[in-house]
């Protein structure tokens, strides 16, 4: 998992606060860091002044969701009711 260190000694990009106390991280970063859009991420105070940033791990159902491969080949309706019906039937 990526990290993002900011540092009030250091700093390899320059970042301006606004009046509401936010900043904006470019797209770049964003991207390099694997967090998108609404996602939640976690912000770490370190020694020195250094504050470390990354996305929030999902949790829950979020975390089970897209874990599995796509199915080769979506099933329709009447394939998923058959598909139930010999199941109840005890048919394999």
């Amino acid at each position: 998992m990526a990290l993002l260190l900011i540092s009030k000694d250091i700093a390899m990009t320059a970042l301006t606060i606004t009046s509401k106390g936010q900043i904006t991280l470019r797209r770049e970063l964003l991207q390099y860091l694997g967090i998108a859009p609404g996602q939640q991420v976690e912000i770490h105070k370190q020694a020195n002044g250094v504050l470390t940033l990354q996305a929030k791990a999902p949790e829950g159902l979020e975390a089970f969701a897209g874990c599995l491969p796509a199915p080769p080949k979506a099933l329709s309706m009447d394939e998923m009711n058959d598909i139930i019906a010999k199941s109840w039937a005890g048919q394999p």
